[in-house]
């Protein structure tokens, strides 16, 4: 029990904000394990960014609560995903061999295509919230549900593909490659038990939400594809851009259920 907490304080710190315990670093191995809880750290965001949501939405507007609410999320995650996404949308806008777009996601700073993305990304993701929200005003539940569901998803999504596909890069420093090495059964499993959980507990109250899950997982297909044929692989960026894209894809399959099935 003692390395479980261990290894799910490793994932906390290296995907939000949240303090941990003074003992946890970086540990490369604990790290790779970790994988095993990164869907999990979508309950914890997802619950945060709810709260924020609730409260706000007792004295203003739904949209300035959503909107209040995807702040939380950000600043919970320190944009860690957000960034990722910018820094694909700069390597692939830009670059057109292996090298220039790894070269390009690689330099901290933002281009015109990371900047447009971004915009169009919060905008996407603002719009469907709120009109996904706006199906469940009368139960306070189901949205939690689900802002939880949306974000352990999306990441199980993006973590899954560091079991079907190589790590692009072979710089050893970066700080990805750790969660890059074989796992065990124990990673997917807990990946794909966190990940699909509170997708299972929505659709309990309208099963045909489950079919979320499959636009969801075509998304991540052509993502995955997509990177292996420009870089071979992924890298950290990659997965982060995954997690924003499915977010975002999940709304809107949400959406498009409740309209026409």
């Amino acid at each position: 029990m003692k390395k479980e907490l261990h290894i799910f304080f490793t994932c906390l710190m290296f995907y939000s904000r949240i303090p941990c315990p003074k003992n946890i670093n970086h540990d490369p191995d604990y790290l790779n394990k970790a994988t095993r809880y990164f869907p999990f750290i979508g309950w914890i965001v997802g619950s945060i960014s709810f709260l924020a949501f609730y409260l706000f939405s007792l004295f203003l507007s739904i949209e300035t609560a959503v909107l209040l609410a995807i702040i939380a999320s950000i600043l919970t995650t320190g944009a860690f995903h957000e960034d990722g996404f910018a820094d694909v949308c700069d390597g692939f806008g830009g670059g057109w061999t292996k090298e220039k777009i790894l070269l390009i996601m690689k330099d901290s700073a933002i281009g015109a295509y990371g900047a447009i993305g971004l915009v169009l990304l919060f905008l996407l993701k603002f719009k469907l919230l709120s009109e996904s929200i706006s199906l469940f005003t009368t139960n306070i539940f189901l949205i939690f549900l689900l802002f939880i569901s949306s974000h352990s998803l999306s990441r199980l999504a993006a973590i899954s593909i560091i079991f079907t596909h190589e790590y692009s890069r072979d710089d050893a420093t970066s700080k990805s490659k750790p969660i890059a090495k074989k796992h065990s059964w124990k990673e997917i499993t807990g990946s794909f038990f966190f990940g699909l959980i509170p997708l299972l507990a929505f659709s309990f109250f309208q099963s045909e939400f489950l079919l979320a899950i499959i636009p969801v997982f075509i998304m991540r297909y052509f993502l995955a594809r997509y990177f292996q044929k420009w870089i071979d692989g992924y890298t950290g960026d990659c997965l982060g851009a995954t997690q924003q894209v499915c977010e975002v894809i999940y709304y809107l399959s949400i959406l498009l259920i409740w309209k026409f099935i």
